[in-house]
């Protein structure tokens, strides 16, 4: 990869096609010529070179006398995105205008622009760390909400700003060990152990905190995935037919154990992307298809993000003992809703027969009653259970992992070191390690090939 940016590049960063509006984009260590040359106005913009300014006018077309109205937005100075000159012309979204005026820019000199090369020059500047470069891959390829509001924090620096603290902290510690070395024949101790295997531990937990979440970021595909599970004819694929909206979607009968296979549809509710999974009525297998159908059952639950646990209103009372032991024991390990369905059904009050009323929602798919509750206490759910746990997009966990484990690694070796009194000089090697780990995640340290690898999945413009 060619790392020397002084020539001046321009590209559509807009999306191609019809649009409400069109931008064109140009960067480079000498932009005014270009822009003198092809772009006009009333104003004396170029008298006034140091700062930030707006500009209406016109940008010439290539092979014609035709003039693209818009406004030149013109950043003279390093202190744009890229770090170096940089002007934005938003026009309108007419794809053959743009395409004259970018063949306009490039007559004179400018050269098309690599994928994801003006982020580079950005990141190369040090506007943005590696972090946030991908973080801008992340915000356009975002396919909900969450992935969009994860993607924006990212782009803010939320982890990259406390992995900087980590590494400072790091450096300190590193500064109090070498120290201390110069010192070793007087004795002095200028950190003691205790300290220093608590401010060791501490950066430890923190970054395997991120590697666990970069883990679970593998694992997933993108949709959250919710589980209907309970005993036998406890109104599961009565409920997944309502809320997939097709009352033919799931055979429902009467008879407990109809449903052997698991169901999936895929929904979007309020722009959250959701697996919607209907599985079999949990009992135990007497033959080879209910073995199979338990099996199906159970991997699905613990794959989900979420498990509503059903169980009917008019559930016989010799099983009231066993739905509820079931229900606590899925609760210990995922994400539990429970819900008291076919209400419409329920004994009265004071029966021998009525079920104790502990579910958090109560529903009747017959009449209709609770299912909006549900859904808006799914989706709640399903929030609270990813806001705050993630903070990594999928690219950067990809990248990332290996650099997280080992530092990880490294910083329980010097902990180690530390308790056990053995040498700073030990502690101190082991230091240097996870600096170097946590110094290639945010781009302190990197290499072209990763570079390459990043940045060419990016769109050109951007």
């Amino acid at each position: 990869m060619n790392l020397q940016f002084d020539d001046t590049i321009v590209a559509l960063a807009s999306a191609p096609g019809a649009g409400a509006a069109g931008l064109i984009r140009i960067s480079g260590s000498e932009i005014l010529p270009y822009l003198s040359a092809c772009f006009e106005s009333d104003a004396d913009w170029q008298q006034q070179p140091r700062r930030a300014m707006r500009h209406p006018g016109e940008l010439k077309l290539a092979g014609s006398e035709t003039r693209l109205p818009g406004a030149l937005y013109y950043w003279p100075t390093s202190r744009s995105f890229t770090g170096q000159p940089l002007a934005e012309f938003h026009t309108v979204s007419a794809p053959p205008l743009l395409e004259a005026a970018i063949e306009e820019l490039a007559s004179q000199g400018a050269r098309m622009a690599r994928p994801g090369e003006f982020t580079l020059r950005a990141f190369l500047a040090g506007r943005v760390d590696l972090m946030q470069a991908e973080a801008v891959l992340g915000v356009i390829d975002a396919h909900d909400h969450e992935e969009l509001n994860l993607a924006l924090s990212q782009l803010a620096g939320g982890v990259s700003t406390r992995i900087g603290r980590a590494r400072i902290e790091l450096l300190e510690l590193l500064a109090e060990l070498e120290a201390g070395l110069d010192f070793v024949e007087e004795d002095i101790e200028f950190i003691d152990r205790a300290t220093l295997v608590s401010r060791l531990e501490q950066i430890r937990l923190f970054c395997e905190q991120l590697y666990a979440d970069s883990a679970q970021r593998m694992e997933s595909s993108g949709s959250l995935s919710l589980v209907l599970a309970g005993l036998p004819n406890a109104g599961k694929s009565t409920l997944y037919n309502a809320l997939v909206g097709d009352a033919q979607a799931a055979l429902v009968s009467d008879v407990a154990g109809t449903t052997r296979d698991y169901l999936v549809t895929p929904l979007n509710w309020k722009g959250q992307s959701i697996h919607l999974i209907d599985t079999a009525g949990l009992e135990t297998g007497a033959h080879a298809i209910s073995v199979s159908a338990q099996n199906f059952r159970q991997a699905q639950t613990q794959q989900a993000d979420l498990v509503v646990w059903c169980t009917a209103a008019d559930l016989p009372s010799e099983l009231r003992a066993e739905d509820r032991e079931q229900c606590t024991r899925l609760a210990e390990t995922r994400n539990v809703l429970t819900v008291r369905t076919k209400c419409d059904l329920s004994p009265a009050a004071d029966s021998e027969h009525a079920v104790p009323a502990d579910a958090e929602l109560e529903i009747s798919v017959a009449e209709g009653t609770g299912l909006e509750a549900l859904q808006d206490r799914i989706l709640e759910r399903l929030s609270e259970a990813h806001r705050g746990g993630r903070q990594l997009i999928g690219s950067t966990a990809s990248r990332c992992r290996e650099s997280l484990r080992s530092a990880g690694q490294s910083l329980q070796a010097a902990e180690e070191a530390a308790e056990m009194q053995l040498g700073e000089e030990l502690v101190a090697i082991e230091i240097r390690e996870a600096l170097q780990h946590l110094g290639s995640i945010v781009g302190q340290v990197y290499t072209d090939d990763i570079l390459d690898r990043i940045f060419s999945k990016f769109c050109i413009g951007k």
